[in-house]
């Protein structure tokens, strides 16, 4: 069963959603501020249960909006994070910070038992008691789904438009029958974020509009910075421009999520057009850890999001029924020659085996090296074929990674106050 969520513009008035995700934004600060102040005087650390009970008895004078498990949901946001700073001190992540700041406004969340109805392509989400119902009218691709798909529905801020939006999380309820039988190795990497291959035939997702959209955002983030530093913090125009560099990130991470689902799509449609079962997929998650290189390298690493290509990449062939294994090792899949087993380490994409003289795509050794680790547990036994190139974005015609408008304002000599 494949879970997705879908996206669509909210059509509320602003003070009617400003009034709901400040309500949740109360709740949460009401819970987060008792803990702190319980764990300083007494040196308890409360459970969420107890928190959550705790929160009730001093809300109980309180005229409520949300709906009961509305207010649950925002309750339990602080335990949640909580819950991630743990596992992250646990991996060795010593700097991270237990929740402390106070919100605003934070997204509301109403979770299926919330869903009142879904009638007519209209969906129902309860509020309190004396409240009437919100009536969300869905977008025509939506329009026949069940409630009983509707595993939850949040209320989110877009921070790059400055609009609401309706997230929608359903479940289709169908198993997906499995592909096909054959293993196909993917290499992730950060000059092309994607190249899978089968043995028979190669596949290079090349997408340099993501890396062209990292290098133009630090660029102008640098821009902006040295600005910043020219005035007084907390002025009036330290502020506007501290405003402007926000809403700048959250543009630049809108469009760098879209590439990302695309060069992900990419990937599971080649697999699903060659019947792939599973998709043996580097582990390159610890490839920065213990080193520290040059700086321009150093900010090519940091910038390489390849955790959120493999989660796209899983989420995305489960739906259609291909096995994912993130967790094969890369340990000399570059450096190996499929033909003759000659470990070599290549300058520049070309692998050029100066035992045998065979002449391979780097990315395509490396993934058909992957594929033949875990299909016979050693490397070389996969053919390395000539690979063909798909551009999940179609850069032809744009003058700029960030297009035209707000966006195109941040340009290192246009930034004024």
């Amino acid at each position: 069963m494949s879970v997705r969520t879908y996206q669509f513009a909210c059509q509320l008035p602003q003070s009617k959603t400003d009034a709901l995700n400040m309500e949740s934004a109360r709740i949460y600060n009401a819970v987060m501020v008792e803990h702190w102040r319980i764990y300083r005087k007494k040196g308890v650390w409360l459970s969420q249960s107890v928190a959550e009970k705790l929160n009730d008895n001093y809300d109980a004078d309180t005229s409520k909006l949300l709906h009961a498990h509305s207010i649950d949901a925002a309750q339990q946001a602080f335990y949640k994070a909580c819950k991630q700073v743990h596992i992250r001190r646990k991996q060795g992540d010593d700097h991270v910070r237990f929740p402390y700041k106070r919100r605003r406004f934070r997204t509301t969340v109403w979770k299926s038992s919330g869903v009142y109805a879904v009638e007519n392509g209209v969906m129902y989400l309860s509020l309190a008691r004396g409240y009437e119902r919100l009536a969300v009218k869905l977008p025509s691709h939506l329009i026949g789904m069940a409630k009983c798909h509707i595993l939850e529905v949040r209320l989110v801020f877009n921070k790059s438009t400055f609009r609401y939006s309706w997230h929608v999380v359903v479940e289709d309820g169908v198993q997906p029958e499995p592909n096909g039988q054959s293993i196909a190795g993917v290499d992730l990497g950060e000059i092309h974020p994607a190249v899978i291959t089968d043995g028979v035939e190669a596949c290079v997702v090349s997408c340099r509009e993501l890396r062209a959209l990292h290098q133009g955002r630090n660029k102008r983030i640098a821009s902006i910075d040295a600005k910043l530093a020219t005035y007084i913090k907390g002025s009036r125009r330290w502020r506007k421009l501290k405003a402007r560099k926000r809403r700048f990130l959250a543009q630049c991470a809108q469009q760098q999520r879209d590439i990302e689902h695309k060069i992900a799509r990419s990937v599971v449609d080649w697999a699903q057009e060659r019947e792939i079962g599973l998709l043996a997929i580097g582990d390159v998650r610890d490839i920065a850890d213990g080193k520290r290189l040059n700086k321009k390298s150093q900010q090519k690493i940091a910038n390489w999001s390849h955790g959120t290509i493999r989660k796209y990449i899983g989420y995305k062939a489960a739906e259609v029924g291909i096995e994912v294994n993130d967790k094969v090792s890369e340990r000399y899949s570059t450096q190996t020659c499929p033909s003759c087993g000659q470990r070599h380490k290549p300058k520049g994409r070309i692998f050029m085996c100066p035992n045998c003289g065979s002449r391979f795509h780097r990315d395509v050794v490396g993934a058909a090296n992957i594929a033949s680790r875990y299909a016979f547990d050693e490397l070389g036994r996969y053919p390395t074929p000539e690979p063909k190139y798909r551009h999940p974005v179609d850069v032809r015609g744009k003058r700029s990674p960030f297009g035209t408008g707000e966006m195109a304002r941040f340009g290192e000599n246009r930034l004024r106050l």
